[in-house]
């Protein structure tokens, strides 16, 4: 198949890395693209949201298959477009995406169908907001309810900081018309956990699981950003936790959508709470996790154009079981200075030759291109995202490190310690 693939991340990286070593693609594309992806697919100069310029691409060039990485363009129709042309795509349609370009939708969902979730009201009135804050106390959540980059949420640690959130958001000043309407929510105390299913709109395959690491600094210190790290199987998933989340919340969230009449073909990304062995849902995403995609399709052994086609095609009858790689994957994020604040673009980066000189280290581009004299530069705030893979979430992380030791990028930074608490819980099972 001719393959178009939209985005320029890592994690369209990654999906670029798996997607050409399949049989099934025969030539691939990547709208918009970066450095990295270069190595792995032609780059076509069209901006991921540009529905109609991507759309006519698709039909020029007979492509088969598109496949969309980031969320934007499925919000916008991008699927739906592609439909109507008769080109396959994998993602969902825009009254599915709206999943994760609601946050409201979301648990009015989760409300409607039983899902496990906190405690939540949506508003776009500040008074009203603030009784709610006053009701619930600190700590707790605020969430703008549209798309924000993976920035919209602010854990307030007292009354005040939420009320001052609120304000922002509702003004527009913090996440413009995203944060027109809120959602508060009571903070849950557990440990996060990403869930991945692939569904065609009836039917679901279950994935895999990650955990992310969303704030800036090490300890989970600093601002939330789109994620810093992450590494992947999670360190506590065990078959029971499995089958409680498959059960509670990613087959109640298949048919609901159906029910609405918006059935979901795509990935779905659940981000958990774990609170006392029982997940509860925080937030759905329509598209594969990025860092979490990275070090999962590291682990994959199954042909992925099959997995994905299967569900555009609603043809999960004709596929083999899903193989996975035994040992563990880590992803480490390289960020600019100044990330998730305003940072400096066209920096330059060196050392990726040492990097991809290592072994059971892979070296996924994100926000990257090659200047006109061939130099690698950065074009975004997390840059690079470097991964390790070991029998173990320790060796992962130490191979990790090892491929991070190797860049030459004094304009950027990246945490130490991405898998801290499964190498934590690794050394308390064998002491």
């Amino acid at each position: 198949m001719k393959i178009l693939l939209v985005g320029s991340g890592g994690r369209e990286h990654a999906l670029a890395w798996a997607i050409a070593k399949s049989p099934n693609c025969t030539k691939l594309y990547c709208a918009p693209g970066n450095a990295g992806i270069a190595n792995d697919a032609e780059l076509v100069d069209i901006g991921a949201e540009d529905v109609e310029a991507l759309v006519g691409f698709a039909k020029e060039n007979k492509i088969d298959f598109v496949v969309v990485g980031p969320e934007a363009p499925l919000v916008a129709g991008l699927v739906d477009a592609l439909e109507k042309e008769n080109i396959p795509a994998f993602g969902p349609k825009a009254n599915a995406a709206i999943l994760e370009g609601s946050k409201g939708f979301m648990k009015d969902l989760c409300a409607k169908c039983d899902i496990p979730t906190a405690r939540y009201k949506r508003f776009n009135n500040l008074e009203k907001a603030t009784e709610f804050i006053h009701e619930l106390g600190a700590p707790i959540v605020i969430k703008a309810d549209g798309l924000a980059a993976g920035k919209g949420v602010i854990i307030a640690e007292t009354v005040d900081e939420a009320i001052e959130a609120t304000k922002e958001m509702l003004s527009g000043s913090a996440f413009g018309l995203a944060g027109s309407e809120i959602v508060i929510e009571e903070f849950m105390d557990g440990e996060e956990l990403s869930y991945f299913a692939i569904s065609d709109g009836e039917n679901f395959i279950p994935f895999t699981s990650a955990q992310d690491h969303k704030r800036a600094f090490d300890g989970d210190e600093g601002p939330n950003t789109g994620g810093m790290g992450a590494y992947s199987p999670a360190h506590f998933m065990s078959d029971d936790l499995e089958q409680k989340i498959i059960e509670t919340i990613i087959k109640p969230t298949v048919k609901g959508m159906e029910a609405e009449g918006c059935p979901f073909a795509g990935v779905l990304y659940a981000g958990l709470m774990i609170v006392d062995g029982v997940p509860k849902l925080i937030e759905y995403n329509v598209r594969f996790g990025d860092p979490e995609c990275q070090p999962m399709l590291m682990r994959l052994k199954s042909d992925i154009v099959e997995l994905l086609y299967a569900s555009a095609t609603k043809s999960f009858n004709e596929l083999a079981p899903l193989e996975w790689d035994q040992d563990a994957t880590l992803c480490v994020v390289m960020a600019a200075n100044g990330y998730p604040g305003s940072y400096e673009k066209g920096t330059p980066i060196k050392g990726t030759d040492e990097l991809n000189s290592l072994a059971d280290v892979k070296l996924f581009h994100a926000g990257t291109l090659t200047d006109n004299s061939g130099a690698l530069i950065n074009t975004g705030g997390r840059v690079l995202n470097i991964v390790g893979k070991a029998s173990t979430i320790e060796g992962a992380q130490a191979k990790a490190y090892e491929g991070v030791s190797k860049i030459d990028w004094p304009d950027g930074f990246c945490r130490s310690d991405i898998g801290w608490r499964a190498v934590k819980a690794d050394k308390e099972k064998a002491a």
